[in-house]
């Protein structure tokens, strides 16, 4: 018995009812080899796939990646948005204060949306994000010369 065959990132794109175009191929691939990329990383590694894109193209089709769900956007405090493609696991992410690294943290009760509000206040939740806040690895082991643990 074979395995299932992967669909291309073509096949996606139709999939999710976009038009298949050179520059979202290559955006959605500079997405998920990349970790947690803002818009000009983005930029960057399109342009080196397939050559110039506007930032204004780039945002057109993060958005449109985003509205269907081939995209996940998360916005830490302080932070440009950042785009993952790693998408409908309502996992979470911890952000380093210092160098502003971002990592994914799977979900700590593992059935989203992971976390029960006190109140729903009647809305019906089916996801929670929660962001984690403090050093990396690298960052803590320079913790006294970092610039926000500077006083």
């Amino acid at each position: 018995m074979t395995a299932p065959r992967t669909p291309t990132t073509a096949e996606e794109l139709r999939g999710a009812g976009l038009r298949v175009t050179a520059a979202r191929v290559a955006l959605l691939e500079t997405i998920r080899d990349g970790d947690h990329l803002d818009a000009e990383a983005i930029a960057t590694g399109v342009r080196d796939r397939v050559g110039h894109i506007s930032l204004q193209a780039v945002y057109e089709a993060l958005h449109a990646l985003t509205g269907a769900g081939l995209v996940r956007r998360i916005e830490p405090a302080g932070s440009p948005a950042r785009f993952e493609g790693r998408v409908g696991d309502n996992h979470h992410h911890v952000v380093c204060r210092s160098c502003g690294v971002v990592a994914d943290v799977d979900c700590s009760i593992g059935d989203a949306p992971c976390l029960t509000a006190s109140d729903d206040r009647g809305f019906s939740i089916d996801e929670a994000e929660v962001v984690y806040w403090g050093l990396c690895p690298d960052c803590s082991t320079f913790s006294n010369s970092c610039a926000p643990c500077s006083t």
